[in-house]
């Protein structure tokens, strides 16, 4: 079979790093083909290279057999490669229409919009793939599974037939899962080329011809899905079993650490965001938030954190009512925080590691001595956490923004965790991190929760949001609307009550309303 993609001991150095050394990679004409490999891997640098975002040092790239050297995204465009980035580049306030034309736009003589030929062209894309959206919905108004709908209209209507689809599913219940492969399948059969990188294996292996595993900047080898398990792709990727989210017996206690009352948020509109939700989290356990994203989960979190008052209710941790206080004396009092966006929450991108790990316990030794910062504490403990969390850096000195997707996420759990918060909010933690740090993860919250952590633990990750929690609670337009028990219910059932399909129907084992 004709290749589409062929790249040949592509090589990137970065200071203190090589992160392609000499990998190969054939992806052949009309195939799904996935890249797997761990944080740092170096599996974001080689599609941006392939993607004109960056250029190589050494290595010959190849598209559709003939050689080729991109400076830039819009010449990867116009040789048909297109991608499909893990955070959405939409306009929340545009259209379908305006968002899919945005910077593509036919004109007709005089430079004025040619409107009707690119609705006809977008309806043509749409119906081609069965990617049926509406053109004249905002996209603010869409659901995670059509707003990613009209990222790969994005692309197929400036004439991609490549298509770099960078972690997929990251955010979407099983349902739009299903919807996203089928879409998937349907490019497939029209002739596309898709590049597929996710870290979760078993979709990997339902969705995949063939797979590539990197491993530290080299290629491992590539298979055949059919030929292959989970278990074994995680031994290819880093040399061990397919970890499991379990947590065995429950450490659940009878002491309140979180408490959340009648809690109201309202947006610039006056309308409620969360609505009156009441719930309480016990040392000893993990309570899994469910919903899909926009359900009032982050202002949830904001008013917990203390970024954002809450209109109605107060929060409570360990019997103080913390409503009013700042959220340095929330940190200092005991409450970690995992954000859903490392990079506007969590991070200072061009500050060094030893800096971002002092970040909300700057006030508190080993990063302060009295009202000064300690840099010598600071250095000693970012190294502590380097090595405890695996954050694969060449010094602490580097900026964050240095770092993969992965190791940035794995220095903040590192720098929660080390802190021994009382009560942990935890958005997404494993977002973006391989099956090795994804066992690290899981492996420090079952000990924290074994030593009296109460974490409240946001995720889109089913099988971990299940896996991980003592008890599930549903968020459902700004209000929780099930407590469900993990040991009796699915992904797939879960998916049905975060998308409020199965509300009316709610088994024996969970409860309706805000009881929590």
């Amino acid at each position: 079979m004709a290749l589409a993609i062929e790249l040949i001991d592509i090589t990137k150095r970065f200071p203190g790093v090589i992160a392609n050394d000499k990998v190969n990679l054939a992806v052949e004409q009309g195939e799904i083909h996935a890249i797997c490999g761990e944080n740092g891997a170096g599996k974001s640098t080689l599609m941006k290279i392939l993607y004109g975002m960056q250029p190589a040092d050494e290595g010959v790239m190849r598209v559709n057999g003939a050689d080729v050297t991109f400076a830039s995204p819009t010449e990867a465009i116009d040789a048909g490669i297109g991608m499909v980035h893990q955070h959405f580049m939409l306009a929340d306030q545009l259209s379908v229409l305006e968002n899919v034309i945005l910077g593509s736009e036919p004109t007709l003589r005089g430079g004025r919009l040619n409107r009707k030929e690119a609705r006809a062209h977008l309806a043509e894309v749409a119906a081609a793939y069965g990617l049926n959206v509406d053109p004249n919905t905002l996209i603010e108004d869409l659901e995670v599974g059509a707003r990613q709908r009209v990222e790969i209209i994005k692309v197929l209507f400036r004439g991609a037939k490549i298509l770099i689809l960078d972690e997929p599913t990251a955010v979407l219940v099983p349902d739009e899962v299903d919807e996203l492969f089928k879409n998937l399948r349907e490019l497939k059969a029209d002739g596309a080329t898709i590049i597929f990188i996710d870290h979760k294996l078993e979709e990997v292996l339902e969705i995949s011809d063939r797979i590539t595993v990197i491993r530290r900047g080299k290629t491992v080898g590539t298979v055949n899905a059919d030929d292959v398990s989970a278990g074994d792709l995680a031994e290819m990727m880093v040399g061990s079993e397919l970890p499991s989210p379990s947590t065995g017996e429950s450490t659940v206690t009878e002491t309140v650490a979180l408490d959340v009352r009648g809690l109201t948020m309202l947006d610039a509109d006056e309308r409620p965001t969360v609505d009156d939700v009441s719930l309480q989290v016990f040392k000893g356990e993990v309570l899994g938030v469910a919903g899909i994203e926009g359900n009032g989960q982050s202002e949830l979190i904001d008013a917990i954190v203390g970024t954002a008052r809450p209109a109605a209710g107060t929060v409570w941790m360990d019997g103080r009512d913390i409503t009013a206080s700042s959220v340095r004396n929330r940190r200092e009092g005991g409450l970690g925080y995992v954000p859903e966006d490392r990079h506007e929450e969590g991070l200072l991108l061009d500050a060094p590691l030893w800096e971002n790990a002092a970040l909300g316990h700057q006030t508190s030794p080993p990063y302060a001595k009295g009202v000064w910062i300690d840099r010598g504490g600071s250095r000693r403990q970012t190294e502590t956490i380097r090595e405890g969390f695996d954050v694969r850096t060449p010094n602490v000195d580097v900026s964050a923004r240095a770092l993969s997707g992965g190791n940035q996420q794995k220095l903040i759990i590192g720098r929660e965790m080390s802190a021994d918060p009382t009560v942990l909010i935890a958005a997404h933690p494993t977002r973006g991190i391989d099956v090795g740090a994804q066992a690290d993860v899981w492996n420090q919250i079952r000990a924290a929760r074994a030593d009296g952590l109460a974490t409240l633990l946001f995720s889109a990750d089913l099988d971990e949001l299940i896996g991980l929690s003592d008890r599930i609670v549903v968020m459902f337009h700004g209000r929780l609307v099930a407590t469900l028990d993990p040991n009796e219910i699915t992904p797939r059932s879960l998916g049905g009550y975060m998308t409020g399909a199965t509300l009316g129907d709610t088994p024996a084992s969970a409860s309706n309303g805000a009881s929590a």
